[in-house]
């Protein structure tokens, strides 16, 4: 199963393009799964240490709807609206909170597979560090991250939607690098299911 989260407030243009990238990988045969900030109940992470101590997070919300999804995910799809040149408030609160999923399992999100998608009001607007703000959750917990490749996107998908839902439908280099990463993506997770299967079978 592959979980696609999207770190938007508002049903516009980053839950778009993530939808259409489910779609996508839906058509190549791989069950998804949704998940959006907007209308959740989500608290911030205290720092508590809670966790640590206790296994679960002390905050009860809508996180321990992603937890299960996140525990049952092959592979994880993170797309975010670019705030002051990063990720979203909200987005970073996921982040943040998947402290206690970790506490309760450090090998939870290990060896699963990640892209990243950004969507900036602005041509330049913070897109490349929001994938990198992303990336960086990915490697701290072993999930291997995968990008589009060279030559258009280099760390993941990014598009410029102007502010609006039909600036990033026109898009089309946007939607170019959606393309190349989800190819990238999908091939990732194929080569690990493949992997997998050897070693059940050699054991």
């Amino acid at each position: 199963m592959i979980v696609g989260i999207c770190g938007s407030p508002r049903n516009g243009a980053t839950e778009y393009v993530l939808k259409d990238a489910l779609a996508t990988l839906e058509l190549n045969g791989l069950h998804t799964s949704f998940f959006t900030v907007r209308g959740k109940q989500l608290g911030f992470c205290r720092h508590c240490d809670h966790c640590l101590k206790h296994k679960e997070c002390i905050i009860n919300d809508d996180m321990k709807i992603l937890y299960g999804l996140l525990k049952q995910a092959k592979g994880i799809i993170i797309a975010t609206p670019v705030y002051n040149g990063g990720v979203s408030a909200q987005t970073k609160t996921l982040l943040d909170r998947c402290r206690a999923l970790l506490a309760a399992d450090p090998n939870v999100l290990k060896y699963k597979i990640g892209m990243a998608i950004a969507v900036g009001g602005d041509r330049l607007g913070g897109q490349e560090p929001a994938i990198q703000q992303i990336h960086t959750f990915f490697i701290l917990n072993g999930v291997i991250p995968v990008s589009g490749g060279p030559f258009g996107a280099n760390l993941g998908a990014n598009f410029w939607s102007k502010d609006t839902l039909q600036g990033v439908k026109d898009d089309k280099e946007g939607f170019r690098s959606l393309k190349k990463t989800v190819k990238r993506f999908a091939e990732a997770l194929n080569r690990i299911e493949i992997k997998t299967k050897e070693v059940k079978k050699d054991d």
